[in-house]
């Protein structure tokens, strides 16, 4: 018999962990989870599926406008619920959350639904005083999102809670440039909103290709989503009539119903008992790990965001899966993180794989790089001055094509096609040598010249 109450105990039960928990039990290992608010994490409770659940219905905005254009005619003036779409995606998590759970129990996982923390060598306690034991210990408790802290801070909400809202604001302002930033920018602004995002840099989506970028920009500007750059924040104080009173550097004071921080989203490390273990963290608390996603202690693991490596969801799926492939059945097995495909659910979305431009030139030197600048067929005929940007970047020495960078309807979607061909390092001319399929907007990338 085992030494151990359980051969693995994860901490934690988002993707990364129900992943990495349900393939270790398969490998014949006896597991336990604990997990102090939902089973399934933050992509399914609290980031990327409720928040594409949002997209699709702020989508609903431009559609019933567009669709007059194509023949339909629309009784009275549309009209939107937000407590009924909110309460709507609120009971999906509700269903994904029972999914999530029964999962783990039909693979015979054992499931603490308290806080777990590390508190000595392969020995675990539980918010509830009971203390188990160990062979393997997991942390996979992901990320939480980065606050501001200035005067009047703690009146601004996170993502977590924009899905909860009691009415839909008038007036949004949003902190950061990034993703979440710009993904619920276009959320509310579809609702109705008035939006505003304020960015302490002068650029949005750092990582992201420039041209792609300053497309969004200038599109979310068209929309009347406004932007304040080079700007912090000096105070929020709350108005008698419960609005808030934002003042800030470099830009006008403005009076608006929410701030939403979406500044980043910082490991979840706290509480944990790392110190006790002694094991080791980076700069912003994430855990270090190698190649096998195991820490500076050999019997404790960690996987996903708490490891700040690559922040998808995705991406956890896979380390979990290798973790507990390596660790229980004699496999080992490392993640790949080349060439990873990634997407913003924006207005109009934004996907990605391989290099941008920049970093070709970097990293390559003598690129070639092919670019269709087009108006969508479904904007043409309803009438919506919105064009794509599709670019293809080739290394000149090889023909590899090392990225493509879009934004225009559906290229998440299209994307993780073309991502396929980039893995597998396809040439320009096997591109050229593809036949397109007519009329479609995924065409161009085999049509550039």
């Amino acid at each position: 018999m085992s030494d151990y109450d359980f051969d693995l105990f994860t901490i934690g039960a988002g993707s990364g962990g129900v992943r990495a928990s349900r393939v270790a039990s398969a490998h014949g290992a006896k597991v336990a989870v604990a997990e102090e608010y939902r089973v399934g994490g933050t992509c399914v409770i609290r980031g990327c599926v409720p928040k594409k659940m949002l997209v699709y219905g702020a989508h609903f905005a431009e559609d019933l406008e567009d669709a007059k254009q194509f023949g339909w005619d629309l009784e009275g003036e549309p009209s939107f619920d937000w407590i009924r779409l909110r309460d709507t995606v609120l009971g999906d998590v509700d269903r994904l959350n029972g999914l999530y759970t029964e999962t783990l129990e039909n693979h015979d996982v054992t499931i603490f639904h308290e806080r777990a923390e590390i508190t000595g060598e392969h020995e675990i306690t539980l918010a509830s005083g009971k203390v188990v034991t160990a062979k393997y210990i997991l942390i996979a408790t992901g990320a939480q999102p980065a606050v501001l802290d200035f005067p009047g801070s703690d009146l601004a909400i996170t993502s977590n809670e924009a899905f909860h809202l009691d009415e839909l604001p008038k007036r949004v302002m949003i902190a950061g440039g990034g993703y979440i930033a710009n993904e619920f920018a276009g959320i509310f602004n579809e609702f109705g909103s008035k939006v505003c995002i304020v960015n302490r840099g002068d650029k949005l989506l750092r990582s992201y290709d420039e041209g792609l970028s300053d497309r969004l920009l200038k599109i979310s500007l068209m929309k009347g989503i406004q932007f304040h750059f080079n700007t912090t924040f000096k105070s929020i104080t709350k108005n008698d009539d419960g609005s808030l009173h934002v003042e800030m550097n470099g830009s006008e004071d403005m009076d608006v119903d929410v701030v939403m921080f979406a500044t980043g989203r910082n490991p979840n490390v706290s509480g944990l008992g790392l110190d006790t273990v002694g094991v080791e963290q980076g700069k912003i608390g994430e855990i270090l790990v190698d190649e096998y996603s195991k820490t500076n202690v050999d019997h404790i693991y960690a996987v996903g965001d708490v490891t700040n490596r690559v922040q998808l969801t995705p991406v956890a799926i896979r380390e979990g899966q290798a973790f507990a492939d390596t660790v229980f059945n004699d496999d080992p097995k490392t993640v790949s993180y080349d060439h990873i495909p990634s997407a913003v659910f924006s207005h109009p979305p934004i996907s990605a794989v391989g290099m941008t431009e920049g970093e070709a030139r970097n990293k390559l030197g003598n690129i070639k790089v092919f670019q269709s600048d087009f108006r969508p067929m479904k904007n043409v005929v309803a009438g919506r001055n919105e064009r794509g940007l599709y670019k293809v970047i080739v290394d000149a020495a090889t023909d590899k094509v090392v990225g493509i960078h879009m934004i225009g309807p559906e290229s998440a979607e299209i994307m993780q096609g073309f991502a396929v061909a980039v893995k597998a390092g396809l040439t320009k001319a096997d591109f050229d040598a593809t036949v397109a399929i007519h009329p479609s907007m995924a065409e161009e990338l085999v049509l550039l010249k």
